[in-house]
């Protein structure tokens, strides 16, 4: 009974990071060295995402009736759960752009707005760009063609305007 009571908080703890989450991605981190570990974890920290090392046992009981139960056959040897509550694809793009200087650290899977992907498909999620920078490329593909006739059109007045001029 000791035993349940000291897990406890843990549990509430990782139930409460992964209540309201977009997405949360497990690794194996085994092989990093302490310096990339750091660097990582500033990385990830700069991003607003939590990352953490818990015991499977406890993450497996968190994610019970949870979207994030999908995650249970990922869920053995070393385990790091990075988790975001405000951009879905951030923690996958962080962790494997990490990786390809870290080839030790492996992403084993992840759920990304209530959808499991494997190992494969985070590293596809990996290549979506954040949630600002697509709103810009929609934003400058939007002022495009405005700009585009609005420079028309003042090339137009200008040459009508210089046909005045000489009448």
């Amino acid at each position: 009974m000791a035993k349940v009571k000291l897990k406890q908080p843990v549990v509430s703890e990782i139930k409460e990071l992964l209540d309201g989450a977009e997405s949360a991605v497990v690794v194996d981190y085994r092989g990093i060295s302490v310096a990339q570990d750091t660097a990582l974890r500033k990385k990830l920290r700069e991003a607003g995402v939590s990352y953490k090392v818990y015991k499977n046992t406890m993450i497996r009981f968190a994610a019970q009736g949870t979207a994030f139960e999908a995650l249970e056959p990922n869920l053995e040897g070393p385990t790091a759960i990075a988790v975001s509550k405000t951009d879905a694809t951030a923690p996958a793009r962080i962790l494997a752009e990490f990786a390809k200087t870290a080839p030790a650290l492996e992403i084993k899977g992840g759920v990304v707005e209530g959808a499991y992907y494997d190992a494969k498909g985070m590293e596809k999620i990996s290549g979506i760009p954040s949630r600002e920078i697509l709103l810009g490329k929609l934003l400058g593909s939007i002022q495009s063609p405005i700009t585009n006739i609005a420079r028309v059109l003042k090339q137009i007045a200008d040459a009508q305007g210089g046909e005045a001029a000489e009448a």
